[in-house]
């Protein structure tokens, strides 16, 4: 008579354990290594079944295709970004038109466009340009308006009619609707872009003004040259 085979579930489990070591995580040569540690102290009076490990094979199988998928997607999201990164760079010294509050005047009386976007119609709508100290040097008058892009210009010229010096300067747009409320403004700036980083792990433009915004803010590019040089 054979003596029974005893502690055969914690000789398995300890072999599995060796096998696995400290790593939480299963590759491919773990699973390998499971499976064989796994047959090796399996119950002679009760030995793998057929289907099971069939099954396992089958899960191994898996396992493989899985991992040469990611590898293979890896390799595609890495070539991608590459692409997506060079054409940014291509902006470089294009006028770029994106989300933001700056505008660069030329020190020369040069009209410098402003725009901006509206969520609702206005009954009344001014724009203000502040150097940089914060101080308001020129109100514009715009009047009421209609829902959507909104564009003007600066003459570069303050209220007293006196030309403002070369600098970066910021636009604040205050618009009211007919009972009296604010109205949604995005605005927008144009300007040269001076360079590109990718250091945040997602390409930042940086414009004359000295403006950063995410190449996602951009709006519109256009070749032609700046327009305040």
């Amino acid at each position: 008579m054979v003596a029974p085979v005893s502690g055969s579930t914690s000789s398995q489990d300890n072999a599995l354990g060796a096998a696995l070591g400290t790593n939480s995580s299963l590759g491919e040569q773990d699973f390998l290594k499971l499976l064989v540690a796994q047959l090796k102290n399996q119950d002679p009076l009760a030995p793998q079944d057929n289907t099971q490990f069939v099954a396992q094979l089958a899960q191994f199988s898996s396992l493989q295709a899985a991992m040469g998928t990611n590898t293979r997607l890896d390799t595609i999201t890495s070539q991608n970004q590459g692409l997506a990164n060079t054409q940014v760079v291509s902006l470089v010294g294009k006028t770029a038109t994106v989300k933001g509050t700056l505008i660069t005047a030329s020190g020369s009386g040069t009209a410098v466009p402003v725009g901006f976007t509206l969520a609702a119609a206005t009954a009344s709508t001014n724009v203000s340009i502040q150097d940089s100290t914060g101080k308001v040097v020129r109100t514009i008058t715009v009047g009421p308006r209609d829902a959507g892009l909104v564009k003007v210009s600066w003459d570069g010229l303050d209220d007293t009619g006196n030309v403002m010096p070369k600098g970066t300067y910021a636009v604040s747009v205050q618009a009211k609707s007919q009972a009296g409320g604010a109205v949604a403004v995005t605005q927008e700036t144009t300007g040269l872009v001076k360079s590109v980083a990718f250091d945040k792990g997602y390409p930042v433009l940086t414009l004359e003004n000295g403006m950063q915004v995410p190449v996602s803010d951009l709006i519109q590019v256009d070749s032609s040259p700046n327009p305040n040089p």
